[in-house]
């Protein structure tokens, strides 16, 4: 399907096209990357997921949920991989649905870096910017374990990680993906670069602002080099405090990310994503300018569900070009059409968030079968 792109509309509406790069959005409503794990042991996409993402094409644009680029990088069980052919060609069968039925869809590349267990990857390394783990559990094919202390990336393996990013990109491209989302965001491996509580390094990669920014920046420069800016994006979540990273300091916060998105502003990248409990605040819109280019939003989180009067709200006061939207797409996979039409939303069941079947995942009635 061929959109016909119009932004000259002074106040753009919530329903009214926008083209982030050259991924060209229907509307301005984005699914969130969403984790979900039902993509099994294997790491490969099926039926179930396929489905999934075909049934939500309507949303402006998907991003898929949190992918990993290598094993040792995945940091949940039955989360999907794109480190296999196999696995790549699970992805294919997701996009060509997603595309069939018009949609656009961008595949979100995730290392978990020190936020996974040896009995989640595999027995894998486990590697982070500093030895340094996170205060808390998680959960493991044996259950509930503390997630253990990680092993301090050498330069060598840190510009490993980089190239893993690298060729996973290309291969979500080469599968059809209208782009990817590099995942610098939720306190994984990126953001543990970001932060001074996850990264107590004294080379180029630690210490000032700079140095902590410097490991996004090289990813995100390889990842648009390899294949094309204009269809890669970046989240981050600025002082959102997950996995342990504690911005806290927000002096040290715009330090951080201000010099991370001037390094970025010249490549043109497709969008910024920032998850943050204040989109239209002084932090979100400076980075904003900062980054000089198009902003998408996701505030879910910290209020509760994303409703369509936020939304539009966030549109009509031009905080975003468009927003992220979790909760509201899982229960409702024709949300666009409620939201454009004013009908009632079916309920999110958020005990079968995470789990193996199509209950709570494929089985949301649609507004002709409600």
């Amino acid at each position: 399907m061929t959109v016909n792109i119009s932004e000259s509309s002074p106040v753009p509406s919530l329903f009214s096209p926008v083209s982030l790069g050259k991924i060209e959005l229907a509307n301005r409503i984005v699914m969130a990357p969403l984790t979900r794990v039902r993509a099994g042991s294997s790491g490969i996409p099926g039926d179930l997921m396929v489905e999934y993402y075909r049934q939500r094409a309507s949303a402006g644009m998907i991003i898929t949920e949190g992918t990993y680029p290598n094993h040792a990088s995945q940091g949940y069980v039955g989360e999907p991989g794109i480190a296999t052919d196999e696995q790549t060609a699970g992805w294919q069968r997701v996009f060509e649905a997603v595309h069939a039925e018009g949609g656009r869809i961008v595949l979100q590349i995730m290392h978990a870096g020190r936020g996974t267990h040896p009995d989640i990857n595999g027995g894998r390394r486990i590697l982070a910017p500093s030895a340094i783990a996170i205060n808390n559990k998680t959960f493991t094919e044996k259950g509930e374990q503390p997630y253990p202390v990680p092993e301090a990336m050498t330069t060598a393996e840190i510009r490993a990680a980089a190239e893993d990013f690298v060729t996973a990109a290309r291969r979500a491209i080469e599968a059809g993906a209208d782009g990817v989302e590099i995942h610098g965001a939720n306190g994984y491996l990126l953001q543990e670069f970001l932060s001074p509580a996850a990264n107590q390094r004294t080379d180029e990669y630690g210490g000032s602002p700079q140095n902590r920014a410097r490991f996004v920046a090289e990813v995100v420069t390889a990842v648009a080099q390899a294949v094309g800016a204009e269809r890669v994006g970046l989240r981050i979540s600025p002082e959102v405090d997950l996995g342990d990273v504690f911005e806290t300091d927000r002096d040290d916060v715009l330090a951080t990310y201000g010099t991370l998105l001037d390094q970025l502003r010249p490549l043109g990248l497709a969008y910024l994503s920032v998850l943050h409990a204040e989109p239209g605040g002084d932090l979100v819109q400076e980075l904003r300018r900062r980054f000089d280019g198009k902003l998408i939003v996701n505030s879910g989180p910290f209020g509760g569900q994303t409703t369509r009067e936020q939304a539009l709200q966030q549109i009509e006061a031009g905080h975003a070009d468009a927003v992220v939207v979790g909760r509201a797409l899982i229960a409702n996979p024709d949300l666009v059409a409620r939201w454009q039409g004013g009908h009632p939303e079916n309920e999110p069941r958020p005990e079968l968030f995470y789990g193996p079947g199509a209950e709570g995942y494929t089985d949301y009635p649609f507004l002709e079968a409600a």
